[in-house]
């Protein structure tokens, strides 16, 4: 990439190196971009000037919003709690099926219109009533620096954090970053390379690293999402190898959702995903052993729904992400046979629900909080 990077836009960024010849390569993820001055990465937004490697959006967003904490999608990290959710621009895969295009593929900086310091929108979200703060809509891998001093600035008012990512990225970034991430939902796009490669133009074996990564060397809580296309990643087959691989090297605790795919970006000649192909790839995960196995983008209560795995007893029951019925215990358990529920909970009291309103951050905000 050739086009300028702005004075105002240059944040210094982590994990790069010079090479032998003057230039520089970008450390965060696998696809290691190799930069001259002025120039930037494949995800837009990191870029090199004045010699070094600069993050381009630290401190612009795309927007705030308070979400439900079960659209990320979280079904067991707080229930029916709100997070105030925002992102950037730019992002390090080039998915041919981006459902937040817009944003993540986004090449205006200038669209970036809300500005916001760490602390401010730690004191946003305080002010909003929410238990976590959501890095989302676009990778926040891509603005790592910018989240992680996000992350400081939540915990400090005890504030939770929450990563939605692919998690796309090489070994020393993940660790920085997954410290300091409160709970993950990351995409598994699929669990063949050739689709990787082909549609979203990276590789399989990083992502299966940073799952395997976040479960057994983090404290951070792990769900996972699948978005089934129809005819590239929805055979019997893919799905039962997928979900073997969770319960094998993840365990039967860690959730899955699969999402219904519906067209956008550049393969709006792909048909949405059958209801009934999420309930297929839903019951195979169930008979493979995962114990929490959801489905999304469509209406389906008992998809939405959070089961007792060992007395099947209905105990989260969700219309879309309003919870229509909570009979957990304050300490995350089946009061009908006392098994214990993988996750975080807490004494539950009236949820976000469907509505998701904007949230604004003053100007002043950004200035007092310098």
């Amino acid at each position: 990439m050739d086009e300028k990077i702005g004075i105002d836009q240059r944040h210094p960024a982590k994990y790069w190196h010079r090479l032998d010849d003057g230039r520089i390569q970008c450390d965060l993820c696998p696809r290691d971009c190799i930069l001259q001055e002025g120039q930037r990465g494949l995800c837009f937004v990191r870029g090199r000037a004045d010699d070094q490697l600069v993050l381009t959006t630290y401190g612009r967003s795309s927007g705030f919003c308070i979400d439900p904490i079960e659209k990320k999608p979280l079904n067991h990290f707080y229930p029916g709690s709100s997070v105030f959710s925002f992102g950037t621009a730019g992002c390090n895969l080039a998915c041919k099926f981006c459902q937040n295009w817009d944003i993540s593929k986004s090449r205006e900086m200038d669209s970036l219109m809300d500005e916001a310091t760490p602390r401010a929108i730690a004191q946003a979200a305080r002010r909003s009533g929410c238990k976590s703060v959501a890095f989302t809509y676009n990778d926040p891998v891509v603005f790592l620096e910018y989240a992680l001093d996000t992350a400081d600035a939540c915990h400090d008012r005890g504030l939770k954090t929450v990563a939605v990512t692919a998690g796309y990225m090489h070994d020393a970034p993940r660790r920085e970053f997954f410290a300091k991430m409160d709970a993950a939902n990351i995409d598994l796009k699929a669990f063949t390379d050739d689709f990787y490669h082909k549609l979203t133009g990276a590789h399989l074996r990083p992502v299966l690293d940073t799952l395997a990564y976040v479960h057994h060397e983090t404290n951070c809580w792990l769900e996972i999402t699948t978005l089934l296309i129809p005819g590239y990643n929805d055979s019997d087959a893919e799905i039962a190898q997928l979900a073997t691989w969770v319960a094998q090297e993840l365990g039967f605790d860690v959730p899955l959702h699969f999402s219904a795919f519906h067209p956008e970006w550049k393969m709006q000649n792909v048909l949405p995903t059958p209801h009934a192909t999420l309930s297929k790839a839903r019951r195979i995960a169930l008979d493979a052993g995962l114990h929490y196995v959801y489905t999304g983008n469509v209406h389906d209560m008992e998809g939405d729904t959070t089961f007792c795995p060992s007395c099947e007893q209905a105990l989260i029951v969700r219309d879309w992400y309003e919870i229509c019925r909570y009979d957990l215990t304050s300490q995350g358990a089946c009061p009908k046979c006392g098994a214990a529920i993988a996750g975080h909970f807490s004494k539950y009291t009236q949820p976000t629900g469907y509505q998701r309103p904007p949230a604004l951050i003053k100007p002043q905000a950004w200035h007092a909080a310098r």
